[in-house]
């Protein structure tokens, strides 16, 4: 017999979302449609943190960089060449990574803190040439009026093109953290004095993890410019990267869907609580402070422990079912 087991909970969840996001732009109003774009361009930059910072455990304090450094790299090639669309797409993720190597290579080098310190010196660097080069790069004026392929020009389409590639990256990145490589790197944040001992070239893989984390901060750039339709020097400013850190430390450090939830809280304070005060950084550090004091693992890493339980139950009554139906493995 072949196995009848239904779907978990959590798969309806996904596909009850899944299907309400689908539907949302014919029926929403366009400016609710605009923060959720947002939201997953924002999500997959905090997701490609939480790869180095949750499951790595490297201080990658100013990641926000890699996310302006793509978002730049793409309007510069739509704004200044007659290239390809396609090519300025390409151009933000690439950059990006190469960034992130060069960044990397010297960071890797040094541990915890003066990691984090060292990439902040590098990331502002890079800041400072972005807002004083107004020949270039318009300076704190930024690039206006990207192009954009017919097919991107409605925020719908791009909405429905944002969800698709920000889908994609989940899985690829879901894909790697169960991967040999994302388990070795998850044994590096835990031990890496271990690691080393047992022959585990620990430098050579946390720079592997910086590259993809940089790649997925580009993919998220590049969408950035579809969404908007244009660039600003505060990409690469600290503040965003402190941002982001906050986003995945609210939604969890240690969990796959942390950062996405994290991110959905603080946009939706900013936007809609913003519009009543101007003080809604105060609710937000509120909130923090709660959460670092009852919910040290974050709002999912919490949601997480409180299902545990449930779900060994349920999977001690599906192995019970299949002992006794013959279906047992």
């Amino acid at each position: 017999m072949g196995d009848k087991r239904k779907p978990s909970n959590a798969v309806w969840i996904l596909g009850i979302i899944f299907l309400f996001l689908i539907f949302i732009p014919p029926f929403a109003p366009r400016f609710f449609t605009y923060i959720l774009g947002l939201i997953f361009v924002t999500s997959l930059v905090a997701m490609s943190l939480n790869l180095v910072v949750g499951f790595g455990g490297m201080f990658q304090f100013h990641h926000g960089v890699f996310y302006g450094v793509s978002a730049y790299a793409t309007a510069l090639v739509l704004t200044k060449t007659s290239l390809a669309t396609w090519i300025g797409f390409m151009a933000g993720p690439i950059v990006a990574t190469l960034t992130g190597l060069i960044i990397g290579w010297f960071c890797v080098r040094l541990t915890r803190l003066y990691f984090g310190m060292l990439q902040i010196s590098l990331g502002s660097l890079l800041w400072a040439i972005v807002f004083r080069w107004y020949s270039f790069t318009g300076g704190d004026d930024g690039i206006h009026g990207i192009r954009m392929p017919s097919l991107l020009m409605s925020l719908n389409n791009s909405y429905y093109f944002i969800l698709a590639i920000f889908i994609l990256s989940l899985l690829l990145m879901y894909k790697i953290l169960k991967s040999p490589f994302g388990n070795t790197l998850q044994a590096i944040r835990d031990n890496p004095q271990r690691c080393e001992a047992v022959g585990i070239n620990v430098r050579r893989y946390q720079l592997l993890g910086i590259l993809i984390a940089t790649f997925f901060a580009g993919v998220a750039g590049v969408l950035f410019v579809i969404l908007e339709r244009s660039v600003f020097a505060d990409l690469l400013f600290w503040v965003l990267s402190l941002e982001i850190l906050i986003m995945c430390l609210l939604g969890g450090w240690f969990t796959f869907f942390g950062p996405i939830l994290g991110t959905a809280i603080i946009i939706s304070l900013r936007t809609f609580v913003g519009k009543y005060t101007e003080y809604w950084t105060l609710i937000l550090g509120i909130i923090l402070i709660l959460v670092i004091f009852f919910l040290p693992e974050g709002v999912m890493g919490y949601v997480q422990e409180v299902l545990k339980p449930k779900m060994k139950e349920v999977k001690q009554e599906e192995k019970g079912i299949d002992a006794s139906s013959g279906i047992g493995f």
